[in-house]
């Protein structure tokens, strides 16, 4: 019989997690199912020794129970390389401190591991300006630190979006209409006066009917189903995190067409995956570290998307092994 496979998750604090609709927690319940053992760490549990990726790792068991969904058993030691699958589920921010974790699981994948999504991706791809390689997918969009040219963007395009490169969760993210006032502070406060990058679009007034929605890809290809959310009427934000209401609809042939531009490139380059926002037919960001949506999803179709991504990673670990079976002929 072979041996089960052996994953390793690198997320944040599981004792703080939201049960009922974290996506790790349904990706780790999708590998248990399959008798995979689970391993648990943390960022600070990452280290480089000689060119060894190694990890602090706890063996983990998740249990469908909102009081208690995890036990984790004893810290044991472990080159990286030997783990045959290692999730990568930190959240952002994506600071320098993620961009070392890419450094480390990259050895690890040199060893043998297969990294979801890989290491070198996380790195490239970041989920802002990766809209770039897709133009003809995206609404106008400028990246830059020169705050006269945002406010020329503003004057050509009227009502638009600014945002910092490296955020999640809708975090200061801003609406300017025509005229407003603020612009130059807000223009001064996301590029540190003119020190950082920062991106503004225009804005897309469908999010207010029709949501921003996120379009998961798995290995590239899309879930039938997209997740709609609705901005409060409090709030311009498309965000879960900050108030929006998650509403599942079907794919639409655009949103095919999206996913058909855009996930050959990301299956090319080990980005098992990956969620799409889309708004009024237009992507706004493509979402590599850490895609939620599944649990939602999940619910209001009777879906098990975790299922689907752990499909792609066995179809991957086979690959693999039949890689290194050709080479040691």
């Amino acid at each position: 019989m072979p041996s089960p496979v052996r994953l390793a998750v690198v997320m944040d604090p599981i004792d703080e997690v939201k049960f009922a609709k974290d996506t790790t927690l349904a990706m780790l319940r999708a590998a248990q199912a399959r008798g995979w053992s689970l391993h648990y760490l943390e960022l600070a549990d990452l280290r480089l020794r000689d060119g060894v990726a190694e990890g602090s790792a706890r063996p983990l068991t998740v249990h469908d129970d909102a009081a208690r969904w995890h036990t984790l058993g004893e810290r044991h030691v472990s080159p990286l390389g030997d783990f045959d699958v290692i999730l990568m589920r930190k959240d952002p921010p994506f600071d320098t401190e993620y961009i070392y974790s890419t450094y480390i699981l990259e050895r690890a994948e040199l060893a043998g591991a297969l990294v979801v999504n890989r290491a070198r991706g996380l790195r490239d791809i970041n989920e802002k300006v990766y809209t770039a390689w897709f133009p003809q997918c995206c609404a106008p969009t400028l990246v830059t630190r020169d705050m006269a040219e945002m406010a020329a963007f503003a004057r050509a395009h009227g009502t638009i979006v600014c945002k910092p490169l490296h955020g999640m969760g809708g975090h200061s993210i801003f609406v300017l209409a025509p005229g407003d006032k603020n612009a130059r502070v807000v223009f001064e406060t996301l590029t540190d006066g003119g020190q950082r990058f920062a991106i503004v679009q225009r804005y897309l007034p469908e999010i207010v009917s029709g949501g921003d929605s996120r379009v998961l890809l798995v290995d590239g290809e899309p879930v039938p189903y997209a997740l709609a959310r609705m901005p409060s009427a409090e709030d311009n934000r498309g965000n879960l995190a900050a108030g929006a209401t998650g509403v599942g609809r079907p794919l639409n042939e655009r949103d095919r067409w999206l996913a058909a531009q855009i996930g050959p490139a990301l299956r090319e380059a080990g980005m098992l995956f990956v969620g799409l926002d889309v708004i009024g037919g237009f992507v706004t960001e493509i979402n590599v570290t850490s895609p939620t949506g599944v649990r939602e999803l999940d619910r209001q179709f009777n879906l098990d998307i975790a299922a689907l991504l752990m499909d792609a990673i066995e179809r991957r670990l086979a690959g693999l092994a039949d890689k290194r079976t050709r080479r040691d002929r």
